[in-house]
C-alpha cells in the first residue's frame, strides 16, 4: 500500500532539520570517533558502536521517514531508496517494504508482544553480573578494568541473588557455569515469547529496531532511541560488577538493598520511556 504524502517540507525547513540532527548526533561522535583514531577503549561508550552494527556514518545520515516529500531536493543525495517527484523527492515506500518484508513483520511482532506484556523489574542486572561468573581478570571481557569486590565475591553474589534474565541477547554472553542458574533459557525463538518491556536489553535494543526500519522512520526516531540506549548502557554498567568510577561512573551497589532499589527506580523511568518509543516505532509501521 503506497504511503500517503501526509507531509511536505520546504526546502528551508527539511535542511535546518537535516542540519539539527546531525549536529545533534555529531556530539556523540566526535568522542567515539576521536577515542577510535587513538586506540583508545571504552567499556561504556564502545559498546553503541561495537555490539550494534549501525555505523557512524549511517546515524548521522537523515532521513524524513515513509510519507514526506522534501521540495526541491535531489534524489541522489538521499539514495537508491528514494524516488523523484514532481516538486522533488520522497521515498519509495513500497519497494522499501517489498524488499524488507519479513524482516518488517519479525520487527513489528516483537515489538507489539513486548509492549503487551507488563514490566518485570526483579532482575537486578544479575545479567552483566552472570557474564563474568567464575572468570578470572585475564578472561574478563573489559579486562582492563578491575571487579568491585573480585572474581570470589562477584561469583558469590551471583550465586547469593540468583539470575533471572529474559532476554536471549544477554544470556548467550553469560559464562558457562552462570546458564544453569538463570531462571529461563532464552533462545532466538523464544524471543517474542519471552521479551518484556522492563528489561533493560530489550529497551536499548530498540536502537537496533529503529535502525532496522530506517529509513521507513525518521532519523530523529533512530537518535531518540539511541540517547535512551546510550543512557542505559551507562546504568548497565554502572550496576555492573567492574569498577568504572575513574571513568566518572560510580558503582549502583545492586548486592545491597539500596543499590537494588536505586537500579529498580531507573529502570522503571527507563521502561516508561521506551514504550514511548516502542509506539511511535509501531505507528511508524503502519
Amino acid at each position: 500500500m503506497t504511503a500517503a504524502l501526509a507531509t511536505v517540507l520546504d526546502a528551508p525547513t527539511w535542511r535546518a532539520r537535516r542540519q539539527a540532527h546531525e549536529e545533534r548526533v555529531d556530539a556523540w561522535l566526535a568522542p567515539h570517533l576521536a577515542r577510535r583514531r587513538g586506540g583508545v577503549r571504552h567499556p561504556v561508550e564502545d559498546f553503541l558502536f561495537t555490539y550494534y552494527s549501525y555505523r557512524p556514518a549511517q546515524l548521522r545520515r537523515w532521513h524524513p521517514g515513509a510519507g514526506v516529500e522534501l521540495r526541491d531536493a535531489d534524489p541522489a543525495e538521499f539514495g537508491p531508496d528514494y524516488r523523484a517527484t514532481a516538486a522533488g523527492v520522497t521515498l519509495d515506500h513500497d519497494a522499501v517494504r517489498a524488499r524488507r518484508a519479513d524482516s518488517l513483520d519479525w520487527i513489528r511482532g516483537l515489538l507489539v508482544a513486548t509492549a503487551g506484556r507488563p514490566a518485570h523489574l526483579g532482575c537486578f542486572g544479575m545479567h552483566e553480573w552472570a557474564m563474568v561468573y567464575r572468570q578470572t581478570q585475564d578472561e574478563l571481557r573489559h579486562n582492563l578494568w578491575p571487579l568491585r569486590l573480585g572474581p570470589e565475591r562477584t561469583a558469590a553474589v551471583v550465586d547469593e541473588r540468583g539470575v533471572r534474565c529474559s532476554h536471549f541477547d544477554a544470556y548467550r554472553f553469560f559464562t558457562a557455569p552462570a546458564r544453569p542458574l538463570n531462571v529461563l533459557t532464552p533462545t532466538r525463538e523464544s524471543q517474542h515469547a519471552l521479551e518484556q518491556p522492563g528489561c533493560l536489553h530489550a529497551n536499548m535494543d530498540l536502537y537496533k529496531w529503529s535502525y532496522k526500519l530506517s529509513p521507513l522512520v525518521p532519523a530523529e526516531l533512530v537518535a531518540d532511541c539511541f540517547a535512551l540506549a546510550r543512557e542505559i548502557r551507562t546504568l548497565d554498567m554502572r550496576a555492573s560488577p567492574y569498577d568504572l568510577a575513574a571513568l566518572g561512573h560510580p558503582p549502583v551497589r545492586v548486592e545491597t538493598p539500596e543499590g537494588r532499589a536505586e537500579y529498580v527506580a531507573a529502570q522503571r523511568g527507563f521502561a516508561e520511556r521506551a514504550a514511548v518509543l516502542r509506539a511511535r516505532l509501531l505507528t511508524a509501521l503502519g
